[in-house]
């Protein structure tokens, strides 16, 4: 029977998913937090990419309250291969949304939150305009909040949209480039890499003050010099913040993991990024966007200060 969910992947051949390693193992969510986090997120109808995703670190950060809100449903018009977010068609924007978002920071008491999407190439502004609106009404209700975003690449959209984002005054602008460019056309193929690097950039000419954060992850089949260089494509555009994780296969019609990339090897390349200027790094196997997003974006903001204070 074809995947309903995501009919893109029903043509792809199965990959056998290899053993994963010992580091990379985590326990099954059990505690009363998670189940917490899970009952307000289900009372405001939201969606997570934290289950949308499959993101392993799920029984940690719900346990803690921490949810990554994920808008404009759960629908995606793009089908990049190592996602396990549905591709399809994707329904008409709930107008409600951007106040249960809120509504839910509100209640978990978040001192820091996420929000992220699925790609929208289907709208003329990509969700520029909801992204706004939900800023907008985190800050209404949590003014001590503070908000990182992570949006798509507005890709089919006029570059003046990406204005409304920055004028809505999100604390962190996060865009993942995901991979090295000679990667994109096998596991990113509706995106380009140096419109990504670019959307970055602009931020950041937009406003200087506003931190910028990209993320990319190993084990797809690059090599490290290629990460090495990402490092300094990113370094180019002024990105203060860099993620590397390693990548989990979904499922057998995803991209194969080409191996696991070891703890030692993470901390290589976290060195490396301390050494080309990053002002935040974090490098290891279990690294997403959102993973301890809270206490990094609390470190990023005191090391500009320490080195604002140096200048």
């Amino acid at each position: 029977m074809p995947d309903q969910r995501h009919p893109e992947k029903a043509h792809r051949p199965d990959n056998a998913q290899p053993k994963k390693p010992d580091w990379i193992r985590v326990k099954a969510p059990t505690s009363a937090g998670y189940k917490q986090t899970r009952d307000i997120i289900r009372e405001q109808k939201l969606v997570t990419v934290c289950e949308e995703a499959g993101c392993p670190n799920v029984g940690e950060c719900w346990s803690q309250g921490h949810a990554t809100m994920m808008i404009m449903g759960e629908i995606c018009t793009r089908g990049c291969t190592f996602c396990n977010v549905a591709t399809g068609r994707p329904q008409a924007l709930d107008a409600f949304e951007p106040g249960r978002v809120a509504h839910a920071v509100q209640q978990l008491g978040l001192n820091h939150v996420v929000v992220t999407s699925v790609d929208r190439d289907d709208l003329e502004d990509g969700g520029a305009e909801h992204f706004a609106q939900t800023i907008r009404a985190i800050r209404h209700r949590s003014p001590g909040t503070t908000i990182e975003i992570l949006t798509p690449d507005f890709l089919k959209c006029a570059p003046s949209v990406l204005e409304k984002v920055v004028e809505a005054r999100p604390d962190v602008f996060n865009h993942n480039l995901e991979t090295v460019p000679g990667l994109y056309p096998e596991v990113r193929p509706g995106a380009r890499y140096f419109h990504s690097l670019r959307l970055l950039q602009r931020v950041k000419e937009l406003d200087p003050t506003m931190f910028t954060k990209s993320g990319i992850m190993v084990g797809l089949g690059e090599e490290p010099q290629a990460v090495r260089q990402v490092m300094d494509d990113m370094r180019a555009a002024d990105v203060d913040f860099l993620t590397i994780g390693q990548y989990l296969q979904p499922t057998p019609k995803h991209h194969i993991v080409a191996r696991f990339v070891t703890p030692e090897e993470f901390a290589a390349y976290e060195k490396s990024a301390w050494g080309k200027g990053f002002l935040m790094v974090s490098a290891t196997p279990l690294t997403r966007s959102s993973y301890h997003a809270g206490e990094d974006f609390a470190r990023l903001r005191d090391t500009r200060l320490a080195r604002l204070g140096k200048a």
